[in-house]
């Protein structure tokens, strides 16, 4: 499963260029119970939301903004057993601008909230390119 980045994914993001905007596809599968290091209860879902409140404010603080949000459905392409409950993309105005909010002392200080209620997740940070007319 996969909740947090490993060293190297962390590595790779940071040869990014620092200066250009950043989107991040998250698509994340909820725990049906949290699992909370000092035992306090919660459904996954309350987990998530809580930690999606605590880091609204560290989210607007950097100029970050939810550009889209769906509710997944099903899968057409891809290993059927791999569904999701939570989808959207995150823009940053800068990669640098979502480094500074994943260090923040605060922002680090309520992440277990993501942690105990996360089974498994995807984070795809997606640099922007001209649509142009097609899928090429």
């Amino acid at each position: 499963m996969h909740i947090n980045p490993t060293r190297t994914q962390l590595e790779s993001l940071k040869r990014l260029d620092r200066e250009a905007p950043l989107s991040m596809l998250n698509l994340v599968r909820l725990r049906a119970k949290a699992e909370y290091q000092d035992g306090r209860e919660a459904t996954g879902a309350e987990a998530y939301t809580t930690y999606g409140r605590e880091s609204g404010k560290f989210f607007q603080s950097v100029g970050g903004e939810l550009i889209w949000r769906g509710m997944p459905q099903t899968v057409l392409i891809g290993p059927e057993a791999e569904h999701w409950h939570v989808a959207f993309i995150a823009r940053y105005p800068t990669a640098a601008a979502f480094l500074a909010m994943i260090t923040d002392p605060g922002y680090q200080a309520i992440v277990f909230h993501r942690d105990a209620g996360v089974e498994d997740s995807r984070l795809i940070a997606m640099g922007e390119q001209d649509a142009g007319g097609g899928f090429g």
